[in-house]
């Protein structure tokens, strides 16, 4: 089981390699990252968001017809609605574009600089950084009959109690039902793991 400490631990990583920032949309499926982080100026996220960008972005359809990962001056795709121009506005002049895993599984991430190019030394470790963190966070294929069973009572509205009394088991063993389900999960809260288990379809 991967530990959130090895994932911070490359994200510390990235962190040093992007000053301007980075983007980390881990295993997305169904149009839905299982995981996301980014340290992007806040003021460029909401504006991001708020003009749904992610929709238009040159850098994200390259990020899904591509494997690999490039410089954004390295990557040729028309950007009608100017984004790039926007986006080294607010310090994010350089930047290197990655993308990995099987198409109904991508992870796309970019890491920006306001101050120079990246190297080819610093584009090939992120790449190494990105393809750890998809590998260590390839989302399970299933749960256990018990844990699918607790998460759905839970998800109905259920409190532990009742949720307990309607499987036969003590407070204690739903709990640890919930609990084994988050670390299978890689979630912090039984919240988090109920909606990670409906966006990989095991619930």
């Amino acid at each position: 089981m991967i530990e959130r400490a090895t994932i911070e631990r490359e994200l510390r990583l990235l962190t040093e390699l992007a000053p301007a920032g980075y983007f980390v949309g881990l295993h997305i499926r169904f149009a839905s990252p299982l995981m996301t982080f980014q340290t992007y100026d806040s003021a460029w996220i909401d504006r991001y968001t708020s003009q749904a960008y992610a929709m238009r972005d040159p850098m994200t359809a390259w990020g899904f017809s591509t494997v690999g990962a490039a410089r954004w001056s390295d990557i040729d795709i028309p950007d009608p609605f100017g984004i790039m121009k926007e986006a080294a506005s607010y310090g994010l002049k350089y930047g290197v574009q990655v993308s990995c895993g099987p198409i109904s599984s991508r992870t796309i991430s970019a890491v920006a600089r306001s101050d120079r190019e990246f190297t080819d030394a610093e584009r090939d470790k992120v790449w190494r950084i990105v393809e750890r963190m998809h590998d260590m966070t390839e989302p399970p294929e299933n749960l256990t009959q018990a844990q699918v069973e607790a998460l759905r009572l839970v998800a109905a509205g259920d409190r532990h109690a009742a949720a307990a009394a309607k499987l036969g088991i003590s407070e204690s063993a739903l709990k640890a039902r919930l609990t084994s389900a988050r670390q299978r999960l890689m979630a912090r809260t039984t919240a988090e793991a109920i909606q990670r288990a409906k966006d990989a379809r095991l619930l």
